[in-house]
């Protein structure tokens, strides 16, 4: 199974690199993707530069099974416009499979066509330019669809999403080896 996570200049450091930790030590295989950046090299909001796996525009949907997008801005507000992200997130979504956002990342998700119908969460004040089902739960996970609230509940949302790809034994043997309260 592989995951797609995208890295848009001014990406939320914790939100991004929190769900490829984890994934990647339950057994998954992540690829993340450079979104509008200079060649695959990103930087997030708080200055950390990532070289990413790929350039967003060479995945192709038909080989992953989950996109994610880590909040921060101006992240969410670059993976919202990006045509290449919406559409990839559309399109694996279609088939059957997930779509994560975080924080102000689930704009990402509305831009895709994704969140209607669909309970979510984000950080506050971001479910006003949203709209829709607004919880306001920590992670929020309704049919394939999964969010987080903010940077403290990333490693929440990412054991989440370890539970959704149908590992939820291993994601409580990594909260508990992470020495998740």
């Amino acid at each position: 199974m592989k995951i797609a996570v995208f890295l848009a200049p001014g990406f939320e450091d914790i939100e991004a690199v929190t769900p490829v930790d984890v994934l990647r030590r339950a057994g998954f295989t992540v690829v993340t993707a450079a979104v509008g950046a200079n060649g695959r090299q990103v930087t997030s909001a708080h200055d950390l530069t990532i070289v990413a796996d790929a350039l967003a525009e060479d995945l192709k949907p038909a080989d992953f099974v989950m996109s994610i997008f880590p909040g921060g801005l101006p992240g969410s507000t670059n993976l919202a416009a990006s045509k290449t992200v919406t559409s990839f997130a559309a399109a694996v979504h279609a088939k059957g499979g997930w779509a994560a956002a975080i924080c102000a990342a689930p704009i990402a998700l509305k831009a895709a066509g994704i969140l209607a119908g669909h309970a979510y969460t984000c950080y506050p004040s971001m479910e006003k330019e949203i709209g829709g089902n607004y919880t306001g739960r920590r992670v929020e996970r309704d049919r394939r669809v999964i969010t987080g609230c903010g940077p403290g509940a990333s490693l929440e949302f990412a054991l989440e999403l370890v539970r959704a790809l149908g590992k939820p034994e291993v994601a409580e043997q990594l909260a508990k080896g992470m020495l998740k309260a």
